[in-house]
């Protein structure tokens, strides 16, 4: 499967961030989070990257062609939380479910590296959901270590 990055543009950007706050959110509600907590956690997530919700230097958003020139889905990079510019991360990764299980997500991500090391990164982090197996299992693949793991116990 061949996959090329295509910026998100000024006038379809609201969208692309109205969605993937409604993907985060349900994702955060997944994981136990009221769908309140996890609406104010989604919007914060997002407001220290586009504090006017418009696109904003230090942040990439592409959507996923195929060669068919389907959009497969979409991808967030960019500078971490560290203040060192040496160091990115996928702020956030989504493959449409019905392109799951074609290699999307791995050219997703070797792209995201490529894009990241050409601008000076030298590592690229992300976090991963843990009831997400299969992107657990496609990071791990790709050379992606554990460095944090976050636990808890329904009561």
């Amino acid at each position: 499967m061949t996959v090329t990055l295509s910026p998100v543009t000024a006038e379809r950007f609201p969208a692309w961030l109205r969605r993937t706050r409604a993907e985060y959110e349900a994702d955060l509600v997944a994981t136990g989070e009221t769908p309140e907590e996890a609406r104010r956690q989604a919007r914060a997530s997002t407001d220290h990257a586009f504090p006017d919700d418009v696109p904003t230097p230090g942040h990439a958003v592409f959507d996923l062609i195929t060669d068919e020139g389907t959009v497969a889905g979409y991808l967030w990079l960019g500078h971490d939380t560290s203040g060192d510019s040496r160091s990115w991360w996928v702020w956030d990764v989504f493959v449409e479910p019905e392109q799951r299980g074609r290699g999307v997500g791995r050219a997703a991500m070797r792209l995201a590296e490529e894009y990241a090391r050409d601008a000076g990164a030298q590592t690229l982090g992300l976090s991963v959901f843990g009831f997400n197996e299969a992107a657990r299992g496609l990071y791990e693949s790709l050379g992606y270590e554990v460095t944090s793991v976050k636990m808890r116990k329904r009561l």
